[in-house]
């Protein structure tokens, strides 16, 4: 029986091979580059970092009318505001502190590996794992990929997911052959401000690194190829050496969003486009007065009606006339009435639209004021509960990729082997919550469940060992209290005896 996953292997490494054998391993590479520079995926990666910074289509869009020829044209003498309603943003941003807001809770059977971890994992490597927990919602995949500071702690630096061009093992995007990073460094030719493009190959045999000029690929000599990193030592004699080592895997960790790699912005780019439009649109039509509007003119004393559009805008006046036949000049305008309530209830519309596409909750939603139970809290995030179990799915197997890095980097250091050790890594989701109802229930199950347990779900712990180290010692302080009393109480009444 041929293994599923293995056969997937076979066929792409002959696949590729032969891509190499007839072209070779550098013009491989280069297609590949031009690929990836053009694809659909590397694309909506970078829309959606753009609409997430602000950047929308309505500020490219100018406004248009229809021209002689029965065409939309630009127009430039209407109003043309371009606004920018970003709840694509928020919708980000709610989904990304939704899960990494809070810290996550490390636990394991061995307190020194517990320890161990929560040194490498510190607040910095949570920084930049919401960094990545935003890269896979914006583009559906981030990446993190280990590496040693000068200090020689093991850290992990966050790629951005549209440089990355990686090569999977398999069909299902779990195991990669190796990897491409493509990116930009700003520098000078002379005294001409340059933009220069490099391309790093990264396997289990090391770093191939070159030099995009055009579309060929230099070897780069000033950051030649080689490890993916150096340990330094001290020979017998004293003398400094760098010895170069390469990972058993290939150095990048992938963070999906799910499992089909799908970018948020696929789910709502046309709902924010049209969020714009009716801001856009609408301020339009309030800018429209008077001055810019439509006119019926009669008897007008002019030769042109953009000298007419001059003299209303200098002077606030036009001068019309009476042509002897009793029919006396004339301006009136046309007048246009914006709803508000038309443009609110589009809106709403809108808006609303975009929260269930995207999956994420309504803050301001009405079940949450006055004294909202558990029942409609939890009703209000189902959505996105449900698209944070499928995030915290992905999340939980790249923390395995990750945790065989940390893993090796404490067996080379000497820190211990903990390889076998299970560790379990939860996320606290930051929802709200009634903590009166849940307080009232975690004091209803004491006696019932491990404290471990009932402090987990606990509003007020953060950190489940802290608290369970205070409560020991607040235990131990009362019995040492305790102690000169039942020392008295012995005294008073010895074993066997009575008091007199």
């Amino acid at each position: 029986m041929i293994e599923y996953g293995s056969e997937t292997r076979r066929i792409n490494a002959i696949v590729n091979a032969g891509a190499r054998t007839m072209m070779g391993d550098i013009r491989f590479l280069e297609k590949e580059i031009q690929k990836w520079k053009a694809s659909p995926i590397r694309k909506a990666m970078i829309l959606a970092e753009r609409y997430y910074r602000g950047d929308h289509d309505i500020l490219h869009t100018p406004r248009t009318a229809i021209n002689e020829n029965g065409e939309l044209a630009p127009v430039k003498n209407l109003p043309d505001n371009r606004i920018v309603d970003n709840q694509y943003q928020k919708a980000v941003d709610q989904k990304k502190n939704y899960l990494l807001s809070k810290p996550i809770t490390i636990t394991s059977k061995d307190d020194s590996y517990t320890e161990a971890l929560k040194y490498v994992m510190d607040k910095r490597f949570l920084r930049t794992l919401k960094r990545v927990a935003g890269d896979s919602i914006n583009g559906g995949i981030g990446y993190l990929y280990p590496y040693y500071s000068t200090e020689g702690q093991l850290q992990f630096k966050r790629f951005s997911n549209y440089e990355i061009i990686p090569f999977w093992a398999d069909e299902e995007h779990t195991e990669l052959d190796c990897f491409g990073r493509l990116y930009e460094l700003e520098g000078y030719e002379g005294e001409t401000e340059k933009i220069y493009e490099f391309f790093e190959l990264y396997s289990r045999d090391g770093v191939e690194r070159y030099q995009l000029e055009g579309s060929h690929l230099i070897p780069d000599v000033l950051h030649p190829s080689g490890a993916h990193y150096l340990v330094e030592q001290h020979d017998p004699d004293g003398k400094h050496m760098e010895i170069p080592y390469n990972w058993d895997r290939v150095p990048l960790i992938a963070f999906k969003r799910n499992a089909y790699e799908i970018p948020l912005i696929k789910c709502c780019k046309s709902l924010q486009d049209g969020i714009n439009l009716m801001v856009s649109t609408f301020e339009n039509n309030m800018c429209e007065d008077a001055r810019n509007t439509i006119l019926i003119i009669v008897n007008y004393d002019g030769t042109s009606l953009g000298e007419f559009r001059k003299n209303l805008s200098q002077y606030g006046a036009v001068k019309v006339r009476n042509d002897g036949s009793g029919a006396g000049g004339d301006v009136r305008s046309l007048t246009v009435e914006v709803n508000a309530e038309n443009y609110r209830a589009i809106l709403e519309i809108f808006k609303q639209a975009l929260i269930e596409n995207c999956k994420t909750y309504d803050a301001k939603d009405a079940r949450l004021t006055g004294d909202a139970n558990q029942m409609h809290i939890q009703t209000i995030y189902q959505d996105i509960e449900l698209d944070a179990q499928d995030m915290e799915t992905e999340y939980q197997a790249a923390f395995e990729d990750l945790l065989w890095f940390v893993d090796q980097h404490l067996a080379n250091t000497g820190q211990g082997d903990y390889e076998q050790v299970e560790v379990e890594i939860t996320f606290n989701r930051n929802i709200l919550v009634n903590e009166t109802e849940l307080i009232d229930n975690c004091a209803k199950s004491v006696g019932l469940l491990p404290t471990k347990l009932v402090l987990q779900k606990h509003p007020w712990v953060k950190d489940v060992e802290e608290t369970l180290k205070e409560l020991e010692e607040e235990e131990r302080k009362k019995m040492e209290q305790m102690d000169p009393y039942q020392e008295a109480f012995q005294r008073g009444h010895p074993e066997g005896g009575e008091e007199d």
